[in-house]
This record gives structure tokens, sequence and C-alpha cells, in this order.
């Protein structure tokens, strides 16, 4: 793995910066792809959005702002046409075609607001990330999809009621700011899932091991890095992430899931 993906995963994670992170991950797929110039734009972007700044003094006007560079200047917006291709979670093919899926858009647009000095949160929203700019006191939550457009509360309902079913209430964990961490693996899992459901097994098996080398406390993605390993045939390899997950989680029904599946293994391969 490359050391700059194994240092993703030593580091603490508010010292992760989500684009660059992200460019990174991408690079694995794109070895020849000269990171360069995708970080200049990065830099240039938030050149622009710099330059405005001391005009945008609430969290409406900084979102509107953000909108307006990565949007309406740089024209990043959600592909709408092809929203499964995995190019749309892949950070350098998002910069290269200026389309993307809510998730790497959101980390474009909440690398940017850090970048120069805003708060901002991509959001655990189900099934279409948001973002949230500004402070926890009085944030506005934005659709990085949909160019960066506010988000009302009763869109907010609205989405949840598409992805959860009508009626849903919005809670708290419904717009819940991600670690660092948290948002890299849920990138990845865009990808990973598509990559399943093409049949492409080996493909996303390798996905969930660099998610294992980022965030590796994270039980879920060694749980299915397990599963994905028995998928193609790699029994050694499935034991040795059910025991990485034995070692990182202490919930008592999980430990006992884990016991469980290993007694399983324990006369296979």
């Amino acid at each position: 793995m490359d050391a700059a993906i194994v240092q993703l995963g030593l580091v603490e994670d508010d010292a992760i910066q989500l684009d660059a992170a992200a460019l990174e991950l991408a690079a694995l797929d794109h070895p020849d792809v000269d990171l360069a110039p995708y970080v200049e734009l990065l830099t240039t972007i938030t050149r622009h959005i710099a330059a405005l700044a001391d005009e945008a003094p609430t969290a409406s006007a900084q979102a509107a702002l953000l909108a307006t560079v990565i949007a309406g200047e740089f024209g990043f917006s959600g592909d709408r046409d092809h929203y499964d291709d995995p190019d749309n979670a892949d950070l350098i093919r998002v910069i290269d075609r200026r389309r993307g899926m809510p998730i790497s858009l959101a980390i474009l647009y909440v690398a940017a607001a850090r970048r120069v000095g805003w708060s901002a949160d991509v959001l655990n929203t189900p099934g279409h990330v948001l973002a949230q700019i500004g402070p926890p006191t009085a944030p506005v939550l934005i659709d990085p999809f949909n160019d960066g457009r506010e988000m009302s509360q009763e869109g907010l309902s609205a989405l949840l009621a598409r992805m959860l079913g009508a009626g849903t209430v919005a809670h708290a964990e419904h717009v819940a700011a991600m670690e660092n961490r948290d948002v890299l693996v849920r990138l990845l899992i865009n990808q990973a899932t598509r990559a399943e459901r093409a049949g492409d097994a080996a493909r996303a098996l390798t996905l969930f091991a660099r998610m294992t080398t980022i965030a590796p406390t994270n039980a879920h993605v060694w749980w299915e890095h397990a599963r994905l390993s028995l998928m193609n045939g790699d029994i050694a390899g499935a034991r040795a992430s059910l025991g990485s997950m034995l070692e990182t989680t202490r919930d008592t029904a999980t430990r006992v899931r884990i016991a469980a599946a290993l007694d399983s293994l324990a006369g296979a391969g």
C-alpha cells in the first residue's frame, strides 16, 4: 500500500485534509497521473474564495460564495446522467470531468471552506450527502450535488422522505457531522458497492483493503473485507480480517458475532 495511504491510518483524524486525502486514494488507480495540476486547481479554488471571504460574514453568505466559485466559476456539479458511474467517486476523474456524486462534491466544498478558516462538515445524510457550513450555533445546510444550493428544513424533510420513506422525521443522526476518516470510507464504499454490483468482487475487496488501511478501527470495513475475502476464496484472509476486527472492537454483541464467524471457519481451508 502507498505510504501516503498508510499515513492516513496513523494520523489524528483532524489532521486529515479531505480533498488531498481523496486525491491520494484516487491516485492508487491512476499511478501514472501527476497530482500537481489537481493540487494546483484546488489551491486556485481556495484563492478565489479567500479573495472574497471578507464579504461573507454569515454562514449563508459563505455557502453562497462557495457555490458561486465551485459550481458557478469552476463548473462542478452533480452527474445526473450517469450517477452510478464509478468515476463520480474518484476525485481525479471528478476534477477532470467537473462532475461527481454528493460525497465527492461535498469533500470539495468542505475542504475549501476549511482552508479559508470557515467551519464546515460533511454530513451523514442517508442516501444523499449534504454539507454544513458555519458554526454549530447557526449553520446552514447545502447540497453540493445540486450546485451548492442551500437546503431548507422542508427540503431536508423531503429528501429524508425519498430516502427513508414517507413520514420520516428528521433527527440529529440524519445530519450528524462525519469524522474525516468516515467521509473517506463512505467515498470508497460507493466505489466498492458499484464494483460488487458489477460482479467484480476482486475490485471491491481491493477497495475495502484500502478502507482497513485508512480506518483500522472501523469494524464494518473489516467485516466486509472478511466477507469479500471468502467470496474470493481467501479463507486465511477472512480469518485475518476477523481477527483484526476482534482486536479493534469492544462491543460485546459484535465480539460474539466475530467469534461465531471464526468458529465456522475453523475447519475450512
